[in-house]
């Protein structure tokens, strides 16, 4: 079956499209990806979504909605009359789990505009069945990227850095939790002073961090709680974090040191020693970041590392259509379940 996953993270950025091809069922879950399509959001739109992430009021929040669910169909066009299905993530607007989790882009424009079925809702289907609502992709993940005999790490550094362990190919070492901040933090800095990507990264490179700051930010109490845990930009806000370093140089590098220490936090308190990190997620493109990850971790970025999530809510649409658990509760703290809402065309 040809799926075509879209996946837009908490970065905010836009959406990444991946059309892949599934066989079997699981344990031995066969695919190949087809082809990789990332759509930046214009900027009027990514504004609106990120002004939402912070609070509006109704009419814009729905407004937002169905054109998020546009966007997405134009994005996805290139692919009509190849993908047999869709694995809609939506767009993460709002996650406090155990309360609430809020996607928006609305499914229906896909079903009709592509004229094939779409997944989506896998948040909200998890959340009510008691999990956290994240993370999603562990099983997924364990089904694309598990090796026999090996202690393997598969870790996203989108907005959100999260990870999932497993050992053995076996679903009973799954792990799978949000270490903190991934690059939200960074971004939002690198808005905020007018730079591009490359020289923020350059201004990085060449500061220290600042080391007062790190000890209280890595006091927050977020990274000292057990998994299964989650979070989302609704904690990481520059605005949240005190003392802010004044020197533009210096304040990159001690974001960028936040989320290199508090992930090796993470695998220190509760994943311990592993053969392999593969690592994912826009962050993966940041050199100064993977190489501090790289002097403590046995890290290898993944040849596109922004095709995984797409793909794994690719796998996560698909085993839903055959009728199989694609969501394990050892991940995300509910139970295992089918989740997920079918959108007909």
């Amino acid at each position: 079956m040809r799926v075509l996953g879209l996946m837009s993270g908490t970065s905010a950025d836009g959406v990444d499209l991946v059309l892949a091809e599934f066989r079997g069922r699981p344990p031995r879950v066969v695919h190949r990806v087809l082809e990789h399509l990332e759509v930046p959001y214009p900027e009027g739109l990514r504004k609106r979504v990120l002004a939402a992430m912070g609070g509006a009021d109704t009419r814009e929040i729905a407004l937002l909605h169905h054109d998020l669910g546009r966007f997405y169909l134009e994005a996805a066009l290139p692919f009509q009359g190849r993908a047999e299905l869709v694995a809609l993530s939506g767009q993460t607007v709002w996650h406090e789990p155990p309360r609430a989790t809020f996607q928006l882009g609305e499914p229906s424009h896909l079903a009709l505009g592509l004229g094939v079925p779409v997944v989506h809702g896998f948040r909200a289907v998890d959340l009510a069945a008691g999990g956290q609502g994240a993370p999603l992709v562990a099983y997924p993940d364990l089904l694309l990227f598990g090796e026999a005999g090996k202690r393997v790490a598969v870790h996203n550094l989108g907005g959100i850095s999260n990870l999932t362990f497993f050992q053995d190919q076996d679903p009973q070492t799954l792990l799978a939790f949000d270490t903190g901040p991934g690059v939200c933090l960074f971004d939002e800095a690198v808005e905020a002073l007018g730079l591009s990507l490359e020289e923020a990264v350059a201004l990085a490179e060449g500061a220290l961090p600042e080391e007062e700051a790190l000890r209280l930010w890595l006091a927050h109490p977020y990274f000292h709680l057990p998994p299964p845990k989650t979070t989302g930009r609704e904690i990481w806000r520059l605005t949240a974090l005190k003392p802010l370093p004044q020197d533009p140089a210096t304040r990159l590098r001690t974001l960028l040191e936040l989320t290199a220490r508090s992930v090796l936090l993470a695998y220190r308190r509760f994943v311990g020693d592993v053969d392999r990190v593969l690592l994912a997620g826009g962050g993966a493109r940041n050199r100064v970041l993977v190489g501090l990850l790289a002097q403590h971790l046995p890290v290898a970025v993944m040849e596109n590392p922004k095709v995984r999530e797409p793909l794994a809510f690719a796998l996560l649409g698909y085993l839903h259509r055959i009728g199989e658990v694609n969501v394990l509760g050892r991940a995300t703290g509910g139970r295992d379940l089918r989740a997920g809402q079918v959108v007909e065309p």
